[in-house]
């Protein structure tokens, strides 16, 4: 395609002759017409921001401040299964980097600054060398590197993020060191190049490739004077182009077969929006506008594919009836939103902007469970095709809500979120109950400034919601926003059948600010759930780092636990839960959530679910002063990354 046909030769040539250096303009700024050109002693490329950079102009547009909250409480429900131990989401090497890179993108674009900790925990605590089986299946060498080339290559990407938000040297180093051990797998002598996707050499493919381009990129973007990395990014993007991997519809294949053919395999959006991505910071290094087409094309191509877009919306392959995507696919959209949105920015296109703001819009009407949780699925899941969460699903799809967010920051932003945001009550029969839930609200301003909130609850009818009518959240700035905890008092009259019902808690701000949270009080008699359904969310009182397999179970592993919740009714005697469960689980009970007894453990280390069974525990010397009951799972062999899992649930009580 003749599109490919690059002049960046030339282009070079006479930034030469003129005795200049290309580098890349600030990300955020506007497109180049022509090889941006500064003195070689000049800074780091302009999109190293500080961490006290002042916000961009700001402005009262309320969809804008709108998009900043939904951002803003996605981010914080991905962050709360970020393991502060191990430093990473438990429990996928690979997905850890592409999630720290999407709230480094998060921070970049709102400029919210609050997780930088996190991502400096992450690095000082990973950094080192780690056995296989500890921070994943592979061994890891150090230097965030494995066998697995393209896991290498997500961790780079997100240093050179996490450089960009912080100016510190030491992470744009590790981006280095990092793409000097890819480029060993740089190999002319099978297909004429291209970067192997693993240390065994036995699979060229998109993924990996497409990461060379951008990582290589990126780091002459970022290096006064560099030379090297900008051959060696131009070499890769020649032979990428030429690789016969994106096909006639423009849409990315998979990989090479062994004879150099395109395998023609599955085309996966995150394969997309690589090429997208390295077509753009290779274009910012050149100026060349025929990277810019490429880019473009590639992503005219997705947008206009019912490969990748049913109905407009974004959908993975593997979401179709019959198939599921397992943890790997669960994030790939997201990682193609991310160089969308990339693109957007640069070129102001309508249709890029639309379709970003479609992805959000979507996301956040059918993608978002009562917890705030967003799912597999963009468009919602059904009953014939149920929608996946965890916190892969999660940052996937806030890829798509940090896209929405303009770059012009909004003059002030509001939200808020009910945490927990769902509460379970068994009642006493003829008896009206009484619970409460706390609703975190946060606010930034421009300026420094004191924002009045007023608050307005709602509830079934009959029902008494009540919350303080007004707080005062004294604003200094968008990168540490000002936030409040706001308790709410849920009374449920006698007699309320068994069900699940809305409450809400609205706040108001000036400029025309409003934001709801919204929760729902599950009233039950009977606990019956499979583990993953929205039936459990009620029950499951912390998450504790947790996934969900495909094989059905919830599962703890490693350092990770989670905690069931079991309220009973005042005047219980007995009580009782039954836990399907499988391989290497440790099951504690207790009173009040702090005090453990372990009442049920595994000591072989079975991972293949032949153990698989229901286990009875007897809760009623566990119960608390106010009958709750408390059950956590976690794994008898934390060293080796394995860990239990629970299928199915029940619970049953009795009364005086």
């Amino acid at each position: 395609m003749s599109m490919f046909r690059r002049t960046r030769r030339v282009l070079l040539a006479m930034a030469v002759i003129a005795g200049l250096q290309p580098v890349a303009l600030a990300h955020a700024g506007p497109p180049p017409t022509e090889p941006a050109a500064v003195s070689a002693n000049a800074a780091v490329s302009a999109s190293a921001v500080s961490a006290d950079a002042a916000p961009s102009a700001a402005t009262d547009d309320v969809d804008a401040a709108t998009a900043v909250a939904d951002a803003r409480v996605s981010a914080d429900v991905l962050m709360d299964s970020y393991d502060q131990q191990k430093a990473w989401f438990a429990s996928s090497w690979w997905n850890s980097a592409v999630a720290l890179q999407t709230i480094g993108d998060y921070m970049a674009r709102t400029g919210d600054r609050r997780y930088l900790a996190e991502l400096d925990h992450s690095f000082e605590t990973n950094k080192g060398p780690f056995p296989a089986g500890e921070r994943s299946t592979d061994e890891i060498y150090g230097n965030f590197t494995s066998r697995a080339i393209d896991d290498s290559g997500w961790w780079g990407l997100n240093w050179v993020t996490a450089y960009d938000l912080t100016g510190d040297e030491k992470y744009l180093d590790m981006a280095v060191t990092i793409g000097e051990f890819m480029n060993e797998f740089w190999d002319t002598s099978t297909c004429g190049g291209g970067i192997w996707w693993n240390e065994e050499r036995t699979y060229k493919n998109a993924v990996t490739n497409g990461q060379w381009v951008r990582l290589t990129a990126e780091l002459h973007n970022r290096l006064p004077g560099d030379t090297l990395w900008l051959d060696r990014s131009q070499e890769a993007w020649d032979w990428y182009v030429g690789s016969g991997m994106i096909n006639a519809n423009g849409l990315v294949n998979d990989g090479l077969r062994d004879d150099c053919s395109s395998n023609n395999d599955t085309v996966w959006t995150y394969n997309q929006g690589l090429g997208i991505g390295a077509a753009l910071e290779l274009w910012r290094a050149t100026g060349d506008p025929e990277l810019l087409d490429t880019a473009k094309y590639l992503a005219d191509s997705a947008l206009g594919s019912d490969v990748l877009v049913k109905d407009g919306v974004l959908t993975e392959w593997c979401e179709a009836a019959g198939r599921s995507c397992d943890d790997n696919q669960k994030q790939f959209k997201g990682i193609f939103q991310r160089y969308l949105m990339e693109l957007a920015d640069a070129t102001g296109e309508p249709a890029y902007t639309q379709f970003v703001a479609d992805q959000a819009a979507s996301v956040w009407a059918n993608d978002r469970d009562v917890v705030g949780r967003l799912g597999l699925r963009w468009a919602g899941g059904t009953a014939e095709q149920p929608n996946v969460f965890d916190w892969r699903t999660q940052a996937s799809a806030l890829s798509a809500l940090i896209a929405d967010v303009p770059r012009e920051q909004p003059a002030r932003t509001l939200s808020a979120a009910a945490s927990p945001a769902v509460v379970a009550v068994m009642p006493s029969t003829g008896q009206a109950t009484r619970v409460g839930l706390d609703v975190g609200v946060a606010a930034t301003s421009a300026r420094p400034e004191t924002l009045p909130v007023t608050v307005r609850t709602t509830g079934p009818r009959d029902w008494k919601v009540t919350a303080d009518r007004t707080l005062r959240l004294n604003s200094s700035g968008h990168a540490d926003p000002a936030r409040a905890t706001l308790p709410v008092d849920v009374r449920i009259p006698a007699g309320t059948a068994d069900g699940s019902y809305p409450v809400s808690v609205t706040v108001t701000a000036r400029s025309g600010l409003t934001y709801t949270a919204r929760a729902e009080v599950l009233v039950a008699a009977v606990v019956d759930f499979a583990a993953g359904s929205p039936e459990e969310i009620p029950w499951l009182f912390d998450a504790g780092g947790s996934g969900f397999s495909g094989g059905g179970s919830r599962y703890a592993d490693g350092e990770s636990a989670f905690v069931y919740r079991f309220p009973f009714p005042a005047g219980t005697t007995s009580a009782q839960a039954t836990l399907t469960i499988d391989n290497q689980y440790v099951v504690e009970v207790s009173p009040d959530g702090e005090s453990w007894t372990t009442v049920l453990a595994e000591d072989e280390q079975i991972r293949d679910g032949s153990n698989r069974a229901e286990h009875t525990l007897d809760l009623t010397e566990h119960l608390g002063a106010d009958k709750a009951a408390y059950i956590r799972v976690s794994d008898a062999f934390p060293a080796d990354g394995w860990g239990g899992g629970v299928y199915h649930v029940t619970a049953a009580y009795e009364t005086s």
